[in-house]
């Protein structure tokens, strides 16, 4: 959701480099087949005709994914290839000159044993040096330094991996007076995320999101989240999700629509953004049975999430928290824009609240644990059918996170996918080959999906390599033991889920995009059966509560459009 809870949104991908276009789009160019043949550098689209249907073919992607450069041509590097080579070795040497190591000192132990020798009481010693034995005590997890302007400058979770790499599953890294914990040890992120779960609190997510979520169901702890789990957990029930099948298709459908018309005039297509604007649509269908129809019409809604979500991002490594100083929201055009955003959205909930308040009085309803209204099977219709007695406040938020969280983190994990299949014809084409064999040219169904196995494989590897958020966040509410350091309470801690998906210590092959390595004829890939070293959905109790919705709507969307396409 931000650099922090979804730094994803700060990875920025290279398209074309165009002024008018956000440089972390995947842009694909899309020509009909009668337009001249665009020169090696420019990206295609060339429609054919296959049984009738408009396939098309994208023959060239621009993208960088900030991790690896763009594929080799002729046997020489890029530019963006040696600008990789020469940063990485930049900071292995600086990791190897001891720049981010911290030297411990055990002088005061010494000096506590010398003076005890000498005859100092016991007691007073212990208070004297209690301090400096809690130091001790709680200093062995290897440290690392950080100069926060260097991680600004890139996606947060790409120097985490880097110094993984150095120090291992657990270090300190510290920003001035911020410290925290980066685990990518899959023993101990279950010990946080499972065995001992109720230890812990999402921390500094909670006030990097409380202007916009408030006490919503990501960010929110405690009995507020227990409560509210337990109120939306049922509303996504096998019925609900069911339903939804014809929303995802009906939605891509229209997308698929408006990339034929897109084709057939030669226009460039910003995937990202359509993504956006589908999964939004999708959302607000599922959660208000309101059709935003952001895929024709721009309703403003897109950019407003995503105003607040970048300001959740600058918030997340802002050093001074400017924003809670009562006469900087007046006078800073950022704020000015962030607060606009925030009212056209919350504006916009409120109404729709309203709407389904009024039709929930007028119904003659007999609720049941199933209960689904079939004119308007929406999560807001369900929750107040039910009865939850919960406040607007405590409703809106909500809302809010559902809006978000359900069709941001879509989004990206589509535009992620159709890079990495641009740049495998192999899985693509097989890909396609079963997407045709099981739908044919009609719509899935809830059965289909079942037999799409291929195509759950292809997104369970895009989610490894690009996992939706990289990074989870913690806050330890007692004394605890990780591994093999104790932690204070209060301690920060940032679960690298880039760094567990990537590690070559837990993968063969593990920044190769290779859906071959989840067998078809095995369970579909969970963070239980891979045992902790994959996180798709996060894990515990906390785990995402829409896994199966956003599972089977990826599914959707992606054989919907393969089945039209290539990428």
């Amino acid at each position: 959701l931000c650099s922090v809870c979804h730094p994803m949104a700060a990875h920025h991908v290279s398209a074309l480099h165009c002024p008018s276009l956000p440089s972390h789009s995947l842009l694909l160019l899309l020509q009909s087949r009668n337009s001249l043949k665009c020169p090696p550098s420019s990206a295609s689209f060339q429609p054919k005709l296959t049984n009738g249907m408009s396939k098309g073919s994208l023959t060239t992607c621009f993208s960088s994914n900030g991790s690896r450069p763009d594929p080799v041509e002729n046997g020489l590097k890029s530019v963006e290839e040696l600008l990789e080579e020469k940063r990485r070795a930049e900071l292995y040497a600086r990791i190897a000159s001891g720049e981010f190591t911290i030297r411990q000192s055990s002088f005061p132990l010494k000096l506590k044993t010398n003076l005890s020798k000498l005859g100092v009481p016991s007691d007073v010693l212990n208070f004297l040096f209690k301090p400096f034995e809690d130091y001790e005590k709680y200093s062995r997890i290897p440290e690392a330094k950080g100069q926060i302007a260097a991680i600004r400058n890139q996606a947060f979770f790409l120097p985490l991996y880097e110094l993984y790499l150095t120090y291992g599953g657990i270090f300190r890294l510290n920003f001035g007076p911020k410290s925290f914990l980066i685990v990518s040890d899959p023993g101990i992120v279950k010990h946080i995320l499972k065995d001992n779960s109720k230890a812990y609190s999402k921390g500094v997510l909670s006030e990097i999101l409380d202007f916009v979520m408030g006490k919503g169901l990501i960010p929110a702890d405690g009995e507020i989240w227990r409560t509210r789990r337990r109120a939306i957990v049922p509303a996504l029930h096998q019925k609900f999700v069911t339903a939804m099948i014809d929303v995802f298709s009906q939605a891509t459908d229209r997308l698929c629509k408006k990339l034929d018309a897109a084709a057939s005039n030669g226009e460039s297509v910003e995937m990202e953004s359509l993504f956006s604007r589908l999964t939004l649509d999708i959302i607000g269908k599922a959660v208000f049975n309101y059709d935003f129809d952001s895929l024709t019409n721009d309703t403003g809604i897109v950019e407003a999430v995503y105003v607040v979500l970048r300001e959740a991002e600058l918030r997340s490594t802002a050093p001074i928290p400017v924003w809670e100083v009562p006469i900087w929201k007046d006078i800073s055009p950022r704020l000015k824009k962030v607060n606009a955003a925030l009212k056209l959205i919350n504006d916009t909930l409120n109404d729709l609240i309203a709407i389904c308040k009024r039709m929930v009085e007028e119904e003659n309803l007999q609720f049941h644990e199933e209960y689904m209204n079939e004119q308007d099977p929406s999560i807001l219709h369900f929750l107040l059918a039910s009865g939850d007695d919960v406040s607007s406040k405590q409703l809106r938020d909500d809302l809010m996170t559902l809006l978000i969280a359900g069709h941001e983190t879509s989004a990206a994990l589509l535009t992620w996918t159709l890079y990495l299949l641009s740049q495998d014809p192999g899985v693509m084409s097989k890909l396609q080959n079963e997407v045709d064999a099981v739908l044919g040219d009609r719509f899935p169904t809830i059965e289909d999906l079942k037999n799409l196995k291929y195509t759950s494989r292809v997104i369970s590897e895009s989610l490894r390599l690009y996992p939706q958020p990289p990074v989870l966040i913690r806050r330890s509410l007692e004394e605890d033991v990780l591994g093999e350091y104790p932690i204070r309470r209060g301690e920060d801690i940032f679960i690298s889920v880039w760094n567990l998906h990537r590690s070559p210590q837990l993968w063969e092959d593990a920044d190769k995009f290779n859906p071959e390595r989840w067998p078809l004829d095995g369970p579909a890939p969970n963070e239980t059966n891979q045992n902790y070293r994959y996180l798709p959905f996060g894990g515990g109790p906390r785990k995402c509560v829409g896994d199966m919705f956003a599972s089977y709507e990826n599914v959707v969307v992606l054989a919907m459009l393969v089945r039209r396409f290539d990428f």
